[in-house]
């Protein structure tokens, strides 16, 4: 079982962006976490963090042969990145939508997911928590619970 996780943009400054928010978990505690667990699962799992649309468009499109499971936090780009939307419909491995926090308690521009019509499932709300529902969901799926 391999799993690639992609953070999308601004996420690299988790930690000190509106802790408010997103908490004062960073990045590199989330990665920590979900390597722990995946380890624990007998899973694979590798990391990419972009600030650039076009590095997710091409980390998706080169998942196929790769990867079983995608868990995405696009950022910004789930409310209107139409490339990376393409992208995941395009390709094979099943993508696990997620958000640090619950974006339909937020602005209303970020209601909107343009991600969510081709994903597998979208998770919200629940800080780092987010990212391990996914993959517990993709390790309940593959019975490496």
């Amino acid at each position: 079982m391999n799993i690639l996780v992609i953070h999308g943009p601004n996420l690299n400054l988790l930690g000190m962006r509106e802790p408010e928010i997103y908490g004062h978990t960073t990045l590199e505690d989330i990665n920590a976490l979900l390597q722990k667990r995946a380890t624990e699962a007998g899973a694979s799992i590798d990391f990419l963090q972009s600030n650039h649309e076009g590095v997710l468009v091409d980390a998706i499109q080169k998942a196929t042969d790769r990867y079983d499971y995608i868990i995405l936090n696009a950022g910004a780009f789930t409310h209107y990145s139409i490339a990376i939307r393409d992208a995941i419909a395009a390709i094979k491995p099943p993508v696990i939508e997620v958000h640090l926090s619950n974006i339909y308690q937020r602005e209303e521009f970020r209601h909107n997911s343009v991600i969510a019509p081709v994903a597998l499932g979208q998770i919200s709300g629940l800080g780092a928590g987010s990212y391990l529902a996914a993959l517990e969901a993709i390790l309940w799926k593959a019975d490496l619970r």
